[in-house]
């Protein structure tokens, strides 16, 4: 077997083990304070900034492009639909501006 393949078996197993603790630890308390809830409800936004921003600084006019399309559409659209037209506009935007 390969080093890639035990790389991903290890990753998956540690994002296994990172969600159930999660769970088990906040399933031990009767009720959860709110602002470690308001917490936890900030996180999935936390991860996809940490995601886009390095692609954001290093970004070309295509991308640019893109997330302002992605950006105008989310005021409107749903999340699918969002993703969608940044999408589009990437894959147009690179096979003709750059």
């Amino acid at each position: 077997m390969s080093t890639t393949f035990w790389v991903i078996i290890a990753a998956a197993v540690a994002t296994y083990l990172t969600r159930v603790g999660g769970h088990l630890v906040i399933s031990r308390f009767e009720r959860v304070h709110p602002r470690v809830e308001a917490g936890l409800n900030a996180v999935p936004a936390a991860v996809l900034t940490t995601l886009v921003a390095p692609a954001v600084l290093s970004a070309g006019p295509a991308e640019w492009a893109a997330l302002i399309v992605a950006g105008a559409v989310s005021l409107r659209g749903g999340l699918l639909s969002m993703f969608l037209a940044g999408a589009a506009v990437l894959i147009l935007a690179r096979q003709f501006i750059a």
